[in-house]
């Protein structure tokens, strides 16, 4: 009797499981209210919100920094209150602030790091981890003496000096140049291409649809939305359709009244909304209607929703 076929192409267990999380503060304020989520092994997976809405909140209680009030996440496995010394080694995490030791150099700070969470010494590591952030040539300078930009690399680099499995960066290019931007992403890349999962929080909404292979959308304690990226926007976005007419229209004509029509205040531009999601969108047909009035065009150019526009719409429906 032949053995049973193995299954090769299993999906690998997530490596952070959230289930039922709330957390009320002392106050009375209910920060989280019963969060489910599952990040999956070696993704990006960006968190966006307002001000407010729970991210850092959430962020914290998995790294270990707040107690939960409610519910269980797990770790690699690991009990985050249980077994809360091993979860935290899983983490290496990039806070917004720019809290550093000052009269330190770089070198020992990130040296230092990684011997609080029990790993041996490996200057072969800190090296390698200080040439991937351009720190290389500044380890030996006290962190004082540094830019701003190059104390948000080091913070990078000590989250990197114990070789985690996660990744957490809060807002991690707040206040950063370009240059700085580019080179950060670039590191992002390349440790999600070493296996490295990436958590983020960002305000750069561009930046999350650039990067991230799936979105959460949490407002108010609540995650209100889990998609893949290029889902997300398939599903949320819409598309429109800018006509610049020859000659300006007083008003959409009623044999127009059956699409989604809207005139510009100076009357010059017309513009059609479509869903993508139909496999008639309806372009050819109302083509057809307005030569049909003798409406005529000069110009015409189809336009999409950023995940910006998605993101508002969905807070807004929330308040």
């Amino acid at each position: 009797m032949q053995p049973a076929p193995q299954a090769h192409d299993a999906e690998p267990p997530p490596i952070v499981e959230i289930r039922g999380l709330a957390k009320t503060y002392a106050s009375g304020f209910q920060a989280l209210k019963r969060i489910d989520l599952t990040i999956r092994r070696g993704e990006i997976f960006a968190l966006l919100g307002p001000n407010g809405a729970g991210k850092t909140t959430l962020i914290n209680i998995v790294c270990g920094i707040v107690r939960p009030g409610e519910g269980r996440v797990l770790v690699g496995g690991c009990d985050i209150v249980r077994d809360d010394r091993a979860a935290r080694a899983k983490i290496g995490l990039v806070p917004q602030e720019l809290s550093t030791d000052a009269f330190e150099t770089v070198w020992a700070t990130v040296s230092f790091s990684r011997g609080l969470f029990g790993k041996r010494k490996d200057p072969a590591h800190v090296e390698k981890v200080l040439r991937a952030l351009s720190l290389w040539d500044k380890r030996e300078n006290k962190i004082m003496t540094l830019s701003g930009g190059m104390k948000r690399r080091v913070l990078i680099a000590k989250a990197l000096s114990h070789e985690p499995e996660i990744l957490f960066l809060d807002e991690p290019t707040a206040g950063v140049d370009v240059e700085l931007r580019h080179d950060m992403w670039q590191m992002v890349r390349e440790l999600r291409g070493s296996g490295v999962t990436i958590i983020l929080t960002t305000h750069y909404i561009e930046e999350a649809e650039q990067m991230a292979d799936r979105i959460g959308v949490i407002s108010k304690g609540e995650l209100i939305v889990v998609e893949q990226t290029a889902a997300l926007m398939r599903k949320l976005g819409k598309r429109q359709l800018v006509l610049q007419l020859q000659a300006p229209l007083d008003r959409i004509p009623d044999a127009l009244a059956g699409y989604s029509l809207e005139l510009s205040p100076g009357h010059e531009t017309l513009t059609y909304t479509f869903d993508v999601q139909r496999e008639q969108t309806g372009i050819a047909d109302l083509l057809r209607r307005l030569d049909e009035l003798g409406i005529g065009f000069k110009d015409l150019r189809t336009i999409e929703s950023s995940l910006e526009d998605i993101f508002v719409s969905l807070v807004r429906g929330r308040s």
